[in-house]
Order: structure tokens, then C-alpha cells, then sequence
């Protein structure tokens, strides 16, 4: 399959600003890349490519059957897509809350919490099988009327988005704080600190942490990664550590 020119030129620009990025934290001495670890997340992220291309025919056909019973009739419009992008922000807002809160769902989710650094890479360390459960969550937006395309636009747009919260690079954004998700807001989402764990659900907006009491700003250095500690370098077992112990009912610890 061709890859499009706007796909190419997406790439290439996430991947000169993972390299400035890495010589922002050679030059001040952070420390915020290591060498195993970042293998490990760009191996992750092929991985997820390829099962993204797997999944999105059926991703789409999920929200066509729900769009095929629509309630509505909306005139495609960039009203309409901005009303859709906030409903599908408000949407990611409770998938992500649920995928913290209910173990099936944290099996899936865990990898992305399971680093102990905090990079751009590290936005992309996203479960292969991901896709098979997103869909859902986003079937009320079809059956209301918002075509698949859009919300699938919406989505990819968002998670677009959160690539750029993944840095220690950007201080606090002074009073973009608790409106839009920023990489502050996001560096506490990812803290395994006990004042950190289960905040900042948001993608795009932090509105809805505001409105459903999940806000939390960053008051703390963050410690990163999940509660039970360093899981592997291992792609493949690191996808499926959550399932395993899910199963084994052994999971326990939280990101």
C-alpha cells in the first residue's frame, strides 16, 4: 500500500521532533531518553502501525453499522466538525477514565504507563489490540449522527495531539493549565505518585477533569511508570503482560 504524501510528511516531522527532542536532553543533561527503552517504544509503535491498518476497516464498519440506525441527519459542516471533535474529546475523556478503572480495559491500556520515562516516544506506547474495543465506546456518536469518518478523523486528531504532551521539554503553560491538556497536565497523568494516580483522563480539554473532579495540577516531581515497578524491554510482553495477569488474577497495581 502507498503511503501518502501527507502521511510521509507527518512521520517525518514526529520524527525530527523526537531527534530535537533528544538533543534538547543531550545538551542540558536530562536524561529523559535511554538507549533499551526507546528501542523498545519505536518497536512498540511499528507493532501499532500495522495492526492500525489491520483494524481500521473494522473500526469503520462498527460505527457504520451504529451510523445506519442514526437519529439524525446533520448537514456536513465546520460546525459540525468542531461539535463532533468536543464530542469525541468528551467520549476519550470516559473511555480513557474507563480504561483505569475497570481491569479488562487496563489490561489494554497499562503498556502506556508501564515506562518509567517520560518521552515522545513514549506516546506511542500504545496495545496492538486496542482497536478492537475503541469503536464501542464511540457507537453513541454514530447513532446520534456524526459519520464514522468524522469521529475517526476526530479521534486520530486527538491522539494526533497527545504525541506532543509526552515531553519534559515544555514547563507549565501558565493559564492553559486545567483548560487544555498540556504536557504538565499530562506528566501527572502518567505519575505513579500516590497524589498522581487516576487524574488528568483528558485528551484534548481539561475541562471535563474540571467538571467530574479529576484535575489534578503538578505539585510534585513525577515518578513514572506502574506502582508494581519495571515490567520488561520486551514488546511482545509487555502487549500482553496486562492479559496475563488479568487471567491470572494477579493484577493488582495501578500507572
Amino acid at each position: 500500500m502507498e503511503e501518502s504524501p501527507y502521511r510521509i510528511g507527518a512521520a517525518g516531522m514526529l520524527l525530527l521532533l523526537i531527534v530535537a527532542e533528544m538533543v534538547w536532553s543531550w545538551r542540558n543533561d536530562k536524561k529523559v531518553y535511554q538507549v533499551k527503552e526507546t528501542l523498545t517504544n519505536l518497536g512498540i509503535m511499528a507493532g501499532f502501525q500495522l495492526t492500525k491498518v489491520l483494524f481500521t476497516g473494522y473500526q469503520l464498519v462498527i460505527l457504520g453499522w451504529a451510523y445506519r440506525y442514526r437519529l439524525f441527519d446533520f448537514e456536513p459542516s465546520v460546525g459540525l466538525f468542531a461539535i463532533g471533535f468536543v464530542a469525541a474529546d468528551f467520549t476519550y475523556y470516559w473511555f480513557h477514565r474507563a480504561s483505569h478503572a475497570w481491569k479488562p480495559l487496563w489490561a489494554f491500556h497499562l503498556i502506556h504507563h508501564s515506562s518509567p520515562w517520560m518521552n515522545l516516544t513514549t506516546s506511542y506506547r500504545l496495545n496492538w489490540f486496542s482497536a478492537i474495543v475503541t469503536p464501542f465506546f464511540y457507537l453513541p456518536m454514530a447513532l446520534l449522527g456524526f459519520p464514522p469518518l468524522l469521529i475517526a478523523l476526530s479521534v486520530g486528531l486527538n491522539l494526533l495531539y497527545q504525541f506532543f504532551m509526552h515531553t519534559e521539554a515544555v514547563g507549565k503553560l501558565g493559564p492553559l493549565e486545567g483548560v487544555i491538556d498540556t504536557p504538565s497536565a499530562h506528566r501527572v497523568h502518567h505519575g505513579s505518585n500516590p497524589i498522581y494516580i487516576d487524574r488528568n483522563f483528558g485528551g484534548v480539554l481539561m475541562v471535563w477533569d474540571r467538571l467530574f473532579g479529576t484535575y489534578q495540577p503538578e505539585t510534585e516531581k513525577v515518578r513514572y511508570g506502574i506502582t508494581s515497578g519495571f515490567v520488561s524491554h520486551n514488546p511482545f510482553v509487555l502487549v500482553f503482560h496486562g492479559f496475563v495477569d488479568l487471567f491470572k488474577g494477579k493484577m493488582k497495581y495501578k500507572g
